[in-house]
């Protein structure tokens, strides 16, 4: 992708060709379908490794409740993943309308299956379904998306544990690209149990990538322009497209787009576009590093889940 991706999004903006340069000379691209690809071909291999010395075979269990259009795509690429690298998937679809009593049961079932090594269940989930008490759920060595108590306890206390995907694969996204972190400001917009706040604490800790100065924005943060632009690295994960503009970024920061959005789209078959929490086309100049959206963090997040997939089917073997 790289200055290919760039330059595609460079004239869908109608941007002059004698401004180009300046795109190219001022930023790079985190290529998430790069480091994506690299961290799924190292699984593949240490999977057929695995199996070829008699070893237990990785087996992730999705369970999607309900048709959602996001989370059937999501789920679909997660299967599709699990078989690319060698993984045993197993997804279980529930109906909408289903007591949550009928998924307690099903998550029971999967925590007592020796032969599964991940549960994730697709978030949202229905209204009438606490997500706390089934995340809570969960076996602590089968929760691969890094939510439950248990392993939020050991990573804020730096012990190891399943990280939570996506502030995983930011995380190696950073180290694929050597992105200096030590000492670096880095402002975080969100606070979700899933991105925000994980993110924060693992930017702060006593490792690489990590050793930031971290501030943790939201919907109540007052002067929020000032602070981003006193950011050396900005996390962007508050679910609003083209929220973080130009005139909120310094000179050389590194932006990290959490965000992917649905924008409705009348010149798309589908009828839609996707969009991160980064108006990219104006903020990238500014940018030493930046993600774009779609191709970004969205792909790191299911790199992230089948490596504490391995990991968990290791840990048994």
């Amino acid at each position: 992708m790289g200055t290919g991706y760039l330059l595609k999004q460079i004239r869908q903006q109608k941007i002059q060709t004698s401004d180009i340069n300046c795109y190219f000379c001022r930023m790079q691209i985190l290529d998430g379908k790069i480091v994506s690809q690299t961290v799924k071909n190292t699984i593949k291999e240490k999977t057929a490794l695995l199996k070829s010395t008699g070893k237990k075979t990785p087996h992730l269990a999705a369970v999607l409740v309900g048709s959602d259009g996001a989370s059937e795509t999501y789920v679909a690429s997660k299967v599709k993943n699990c078989e690319e690298i060698g993984f045993i998937s197993t997804l279980i679809r529930l109906d909408a309308s289903i007591e949550e009593s009928l998924l307690i049961e099903t998550i029971q079932k999967l925590n007592a299956d020796d032969d599964v090594d991940g549960i994730l269940v697709q978030l949202p989930l229905p209204g009438q379904i606490s997500e706390e008490k089934i995340i809570n759920l969960i076996h602590p060595n089968k929760d691969v998306d890094g939510f439950h108590p248990v392993s939020v306890g050991k990573m804020v206390q730096g012990l190891p544990t399943f990280l939570p995907a996506t502030p995983y694969g930011i995380l190696m996204m950073l180290e694929y690209y050597q992105v200096e972190t030590k000492g670096k400001h880095a402002v975080v917009i969100g606070r979700s149990n899933i991105v925000g706040r994980p993110i924060s604490i693992l930017l702060n800790r006593n490792a690489y990538p990590g050793n930031c100065t971290v501030t943790v924005c939201h919907s109540h943060t007052r002067n929020l322009k000032d602070i981003c632009l006193q950011a050396d690295i900005i996390v962007a994960a508050l679910g609003k497209p083209g929220f973080l503009t130009s005139d909120m970024v310094k000179e050389k920061a590194v932006v990290i787009d959490v965000g992917i959005s649905r924008v409705p789209d009348a010149t798309k078959k589908s009828g839609f576009t996707l969009k991160g929490d980064v108006d990219f086309i104006h903020v990238a100049p500014k940018c030493s590093f930046i993600t774009p959206v779609p191709g970004g963090v969205g792909l790191m997040t299911i790199a992230a889940l089948m490596t504490n997939t391995y990991n968990a089917c290791v840990l048994k073997n």
